[in-house]
């Protein structure tokens, strides 16, 4: 790894009406590393990003590209310096073709000038055909998956000749073979010598990709590392201050009867075949196994999003139909999804409005809404899960992901459940906020809760469940108890490794 620095940030000050956002941060990227730059919300990030990239302004400290000091910054003087952004959610413009938003990012030609649509197809596929993309230049961006239109930016970026690659969270949302992809082309860029800042909450893949981390904490540079001097405990006591044990504070709680039980349960819709479970009051059941495995696609069956077509649901001991959420509800069953922007959370709604979203028929006299009371059930959930925010009529865009987390979860313990449905509960959010959240968890366990939690993170699934049932190809194929369960066990399950063994679900 070469040993010039590539982008330095020295002691950066940036104040947001009085708040201090960074406070003397420093970074230094390297000429052909991959630097993870890592904190929890609020750590100042992002404010670090914007400033490398032209959209904020310093109050204080330098910036340098190649030991040039960069002046009057802007995100047009960025990128003809070389310094490109991928974001979370790709800046694509959906209507225009492949080609088009590739070429949006590399041409400089003036108003009047004739466009060379061959030329500008053939770059495409060129730039494509490097990043290993199977993808058409005609296709329109908003057509493509998610996997697909990070590649098209990156490709953009690569055509743009970028020094400085910037990518923040950009596995939130991705599979495990779209995940590996994204890696193989990120080693790519770093063997070319470009440098690459990698943000990501997903402390376990830092050491698959990462060189260097660099932690931030409170607006300030907290410590830098090699990534493979480093291991996950120690990252997470530079992010927060807290030990790992903190991260997962499962607590063992007397269990009550079965409340929930799944007998040989099967929805051809949703891929779901002979299902065999039961979730006890005051136990965690983790659901793991790879993507594609049926883990949602049960979660949505359970709570009539897809419904079965056979087997049987019981709740406390007495069998159900469920053809609908609102029969799910009506059981005492709540269902938190996995993508909280899509269907968690409206964000133009305020902060009152989506906690009480569920529960509206309790809230109404007469035909109207009694808003006194809304606000009241509100500010209760807010004060008892520290949903940070300075009122209920904020809109929920405002919050941060692990706030808008405790938002959506909010809005179904108004309902009052018996029987909580939890699809990644922490994705995309901080350790802080993980943390916050999974005592949570434990409460509503030790009040007699009964919890299913599906994750895709191995540690959360181990840390925090009771017992963890392992699903593959739509089925359980087996349930372990904590002291059973090992990384190695559940992966060689969730792999099918093991398709001869029968659900065992002790009581």
């Amino acid at each position: 790894m070469p040993e010039y620095a590539l982008l330095k940030a020295c002691n950066i000050i940036k104040s947001y009406a009085g708040v201090q956002a960074l406070k003397g941060a420093s970074f230094e990227l390297h000429a052909g590393e991959v630097h993870a730059l890592i904190g929890e919300n609020g750590a100042g990030k992002s404010t670090l990003i914007k400033i490398m990239t032209g959209a904020v302004d310093v109050d204080g400290g330098d910036l340098f590209l190649d030991g040039q000091l960069v002046v009057a910054n802007s995100p047009q003087h960025a990128r003809q310096l070389g310094i490109a952004a991928i974001y979370q959610q790709p800046a694509l413009f959906p209507e225009l073709s492949v080609a088009e938003n590739i070429a949006f990012g590399i041409e400089r030609k003036g108003l009047w000038s004739r466009i060379d649509w061959h030329g500008r197809r053939d770059r495409a596929i060129e730039l494509l055909k490097q990043m290993g993309a199977r993808i058409s230049p005609e296709a329109l961006a908003g057509e493509l998956s998610m996997p697909e239109q990070q590649l098209v930016e990156i490709a953009r970026s690569l055509g743009a000749e970028a020094k400085v690659l910037i990518m923040d969270e950009p596995t939130a949302s991705l599979p495990e073979q779209d995940t590996q992809n994204l890696f193989r082309v990120i080693r790519e860029l770093r063997d070319r010598g470009v440098g690459i800042i990698y943000i990501s909450h997903r402390l376990e893949e830092l050491a698959l990709i990462a060189d260097r981390v660099t932690v931030l904490r409170d607006g300030q540079t907290i410590d830098t590392r090699l990534m493979k001097d480093v291991d996950r405990g120690e990252l997470i006591h530079l992010m927060v201050g807290r030990e790992l044990s903190d991260v997962f504070p499962k607590r063992e709680v007397q269990m009550g009867d079965v409340v929930l039980e799944i007998r040989n349960l099967s929805s051809r819709r949703a891929g779901i075949n002979n299902v065999n479970l039961t979730v006890r009051a005051g136990e965690i059941i983790g659901l793991a196994g790879l993507v594609g495995s049926g883990r949602t696609e049960l979660a949505r069956t359970i709570f009539g999003l897809t419904p079965a077509d056979e087997g049987e649901i019981r709740i406390n001991g007495r069998p159900v139909v469920i053809g609908s959420p609102a029969e799910a509800i009506r059981h005492g069953i709540a269902y938190v999804p996995e993508d909280r922007r899509r269907h968690g959370v409206v964000l133009d709604l305020p902060i009152s409005h989506n906690i009480t979203l569920a529960s509206l028929n309790g809230l109404a006299k007469f035909g109207a809404l009694d808003f006194k009371r809304e606000r009241e059930i509100a500010v209760d959930f807010v004060n008892r899960l520290e949903v940070k925010t300075p009122s209920t009529y904020k809109p929920a865009s405002t919050l941060s992901g692990g706030n808008q987390q405790k938002v959506a979860l909010s809005r179904w313990l108004a309902t009052e459940p018996g029987i909580l449905i939890l699809d990644e509960p922490t994705q995309g959010i901080d350790v802080g906020a993980k943390a916050e959240i999974h005592k949570l968890m434990c409460d509503l366990a030790a009040g007699g809760m009964a919890i299913l939690m599906i994750s895709s993170e191995m540690p959360e699934v181990m840390g925090m469940s009771d017992r963890i049932a392992v699903m593959h190809d739509g089925t359980v194929l087996e349930v372990l108890s904590r002291s059973e369960a090992t990384q190695q066990k559940l992966l060689s399950l969730a792999l099918g490794d093991n398709l001869g063994a029968q659900a065992s679900l002790p009581a």
